[in-house]
């Protein structure tokens, strides 16, 4: 890992995995075991929750800034393409796709997208994975509407349509 910390603005707009969408409301510093240390203020607004998050940790926990537009239209695509069968165990399915929704890159929650919304075409979804299919659902939408200043719904609609190409 190197030494050089990625530092975000106030105002910024990042993805704290697992979470969705956030906006970075201040930078402040904290008292901690008699150090100050700096936070990163973080509005969710997808769950109306605010986290602080240290500065010095925010890359380790996968806080990243909204991808490009262009990695935003390729996870597009990427909902599109054919892909590896998933393994039929559900629960070795999961975690693996729980791995890759911790990882939180927007090709790997696409990815989580494609494999369980074509799974449940085939058989219903294990309570737990449903709602993994739902959450990575959510914020491949939250990302790919801020990233290509889309509303939701009309970015709902793309990846349907996406999907429903198979």
């Amino acid at each position: 890992m190197s030494d050089e910390i990625k530092v975000f603005k106030v105002n910024q707009q990042v993805v704290y995995p697992s979470q969705g969408v956030g906006i970075i409301k201040a930078i402040q510093e904290k008292d901690f075991k008699n150090e100050k240390v700096p936070y990163y203020t973080i509005y969710l607004e997808v769950s109306d929750m605010t986290i602080m998050v240290p500065v010095g940790k925010a890359e380790e926990l996968g806080v990243r800034a909204i991808v490009p537009q262009e990695e935003a239209q390729r996870a597009l695509e990427l909902i599109s393409e054919d892909f590896e069968p998933i393994p039929s165990d559900w629960k070795l399915r999961y975690q693996m796709n729980l791995d890759l929704l911790k990882k939180g890159s927007v090709l790997d929650i696409a990815s989580i997208v494609r494999s369980l919304y074509h799974r449940s075409k085939v058989k219903e979804l294990p309570i737990l994975e449903r709602k993994l299919y739902d959450s990575a659902l959510k914020l491949l939408e939250d990302e790919i509407s801020f990233s290509l200043h889309k509303p939701k719904d009309e970015v709902e609609s793309l990846i349907f349509a996406r999907l429903e190409s198979k």
